[in-house]
């Protein structure tokens, strides 16, 4: 981004449509966005809280500043003394780049293959399921993240949207605190998840996942791949020690009224509430190894 400071600019509603700057998405007109006098331009909502502004005086708004006084590779840490440094993410932003890409392709689809009528086939059709999903799962991220960020204190950290180099796949949230490492995948299904059981005394035991009347195992799977990945990159950084434990967060499933969370193959399934509960439960680690272990973590998972 460009060294325009945060006095230049301004959250506002858009009267026209305009691109953020930052990942390229479209912001239609009556949307929330950030607009730069200077340059006449805009940044997304979400790339603005995600991604601070070189030489911005203060954290992007709704964003909290997460400091600890060390350095470690290549991160960009500072003193205490000094301004920010671990850039927490922002939940949901790259699901969310992923919808506004796919929805933007649609559109040039459409007008370039119905130039006289593809506005009026924009506005009477909608996305296929397979474009609204991505806007779904930010949906679903957003409101974990926000949950996670209501957390943040001297000891406890909290990243969102977390790239697993080499590959393009990321991690929605992780949480860094005293109880050790949270792997947290956010998911905004319907249905009640369960835990079936098949097998037993003759036949091998059997875990599944179900949601609603669906199987969905193959969720735990990937939490536990993930898991593995932090293992590693703690083990690398000499903080094998370390506990990591993978969450599957529902947001909008249709819990019990009293009780219903479970572990799966070492994944805990759960909702929000009973997730910040957890990772800010027992004391294990101190505080000096919780900072070495959140800044291994930002370096190892970059920014998605």
């Amino acid at each position: 981004m460009s060294s325009d400071s945060t006095a230049a600019s301004k959250e506002m509603s858009l009267r026209y449509e305009g691109r953020c700057r930052t990942c390229g998405a479209t912001v239609p007109a009556g949307n929330r966005a950030v607009y730069f006098r200077a340059s006449k331009s805009v940044v997304c909502v979400s790339c603005f809280r995600g991604q601070p502004i070189e030489g911005a005086a203060s954290t992007p708004a709704g964003g909290k500043t997460q400091t600890v006084s060390d350095n470690v590779g290549s991160l960009n840490v500072q003193r205490e003394s000094g301004s920010s440094l671990v850039n927490p993410g922002s939940a949901g932003a790259s699901a969310q780049r992923e919808y506004e890409r796919r929805r933007r392709k649609r559109e040039e689809r459409v007008r370039e293959a119905h130039p006289r009528i593809g506005g009026l086939l924009l506005a009477i059709t909608d996305d296929p399921q397979s474009t609204k999903a991505w806007a779904s799962g930010a949906a679903g991220e957003m409101v974990l993240g926000r949950q996670l960020d209501g957390l943040v204190n001297d000891s406890t950290f909290v990243l969102h949207d977390r790239r697993t180099p080499p590959t393009k796949a990321n991690i929605d949230h992780m949480v860094v605190s005293s109880s050790g490492v949270f792997v947290i995948d956010a998911k905004k299904y319907r249905g009640r998840p369960s835990l079936r059981v098949d097998g037993g005394f003759f036949r091998p035991r059997v875990e599944r996942l179900i949601v609603g009347s669906r199987d969905q195992t193959k969720l735990v799977d990937g939490v536990n791949g993930q898991v593995s990945k932090v293992r590693a990159a703690l083990a690398a950084a000499d903080l094998g020690d370390v506990p990591v434990t993978g969450m599957l967060c529902f947001v909008e499933a249709d819990w019990p009224l009293f009780g219903g969370d479970f572990s799966i193959s070492g994944v805990r399934v759960l909702w929000p509430k009973k997730a910040a509960s957890e990772v800010t439960a027992p004391v294990l680690i101190g505080s000096e190894v919780v900072h070495r272990t959140f800044l291994a973590i930002a370096q190892a998972f970059p920014v998605a």
